[in-house]
């Protein structure tokens, strides 16, 4: 009897990723309650200079560059925006829809997201791209204004106190509640009930179709399932173990040499299939090579 290889997507695709985005948004929103007014905002193009290149004169500014349908910026913006709140006004947090604003998403080049830039007396910095977790960004920001000191730089955001309005204003734009459709799908996660997670993402699709955080939390928990049954074999197990290690263009490539090699259902399967994968994998390098491939081999 051959044994059936111990595989866990945390870390390459991260199994808690929902969940971990829950306790990240808890948290953005106990230190927003006592962070100095204007620490995070949103910039356009039409603010751009007086909200950072005019107060990166006096404060480093952190542009968090991201998107409402990328994944690894829902668990990096949180984390950024508490430790905004914590640092008290050391640095400005600027963030950008690349979505809204690609005029800025082009002057910074940002091949992926999300994609985070420092900006000192005008000048950006090169930071990080990609969800790094929070002791690395400290290391970063530390950085960050230890260079920005060293450039004259040494202000702080003025801690004058908001009036009533300004609060009510403030709060409105950062304490965003969590999403009670996903409460039961996050503890299942947690309790490690993959199954019972799936269903409750397919109810939160009977009623949105087209949610996407629903649609990548039911790709995830159903891969979850097949590798611990082990039920599956062939192009498809290949696609499901190469997707548990995070290697996605091999996921891919198995996938799609499937469409190629096969027609009718077993075709639309793999298709399907892939299509769950792409979900899952948000904005990897992988995905739009991918999508081209499965296009050539559809027609």
């Amino acid at each position: 009897m051959t044994d059936q290889p111990s595989l866990s997507l945390r870390g390459a695709v991260d199994l808690g990723a929902l969940a971990s985005q829950r306790e990240a948004e808890q948290r953005r929103s106990t230190a927003m309650s006592s962070a100095p007014a204007g620490v995070v905002i949103d910039v356009t193009e039409a603010t751009f200079e007086r909200d950072v290149i005019i107060q990166s004169q006096t404060v480093p500014v952190v542009l968090d560059l991201w998107a409402s349908w990328c994944g690894p910026c829902k668990t990096l913006s949180p984390i950024l925006e508490s430790l905004a709140a914590e640092y008290a006004g050391r640095f400005v947090l600027a963030k950008v829809d690349v979505d809204a604003e690609q005029q800025i998403a082009a002057a910074f080049q940002v091949q992926s997201i999300p994609s985070v830039f420092g900006v000192i007396a005008g000048q950006p910095v090169p930071l990080f791209q990609g969800a790094y977790p929070e002791p690395q960004i400290r290391q970063v920001l530390d950085e960050l204004l230890r260079v920005a000191a060293e450039n004259g730089v040494k202000g702080t955001l003025a801690a004058s106190e908001p009036d009533a309005e300004d609060v009510t204003e403030a709060a409105g734009e950062v304490e965003e509640p969590d999403d009670p459709r996903f409460n039961a799908a996050f503890d299942a996660i947690e309790a490690g009930d993959w199954a019972a997670a799936a269903d409750a993402y397919r109810a939160v699709l009977a009623q949105s179709p087209v949610d996407a955080d629903a649609q990548a939390g039911l790709a995830m928990c159903e891969l979850q399932v097949r590798l611990e049954s082990g039920g599956e074999s062939g192009a498809f197990r290949d696609a499901d173990v190469a997707a548990a290690e995070g290697d996605w263009a091999t996921a891919f490539a198995a996938l799609i040499a499937e469409v190629k090699a096969t027609a009718g259902d077993e075709r639309e399967a793999a298709r399907q299939r892939l299509l769950e994968l792409f979900a899952m994998a948000g904005d990897d390098p992988a995905v739009q090579p991918a999508r081209v491939s499965l296009a050539s081999a559809l027609f």
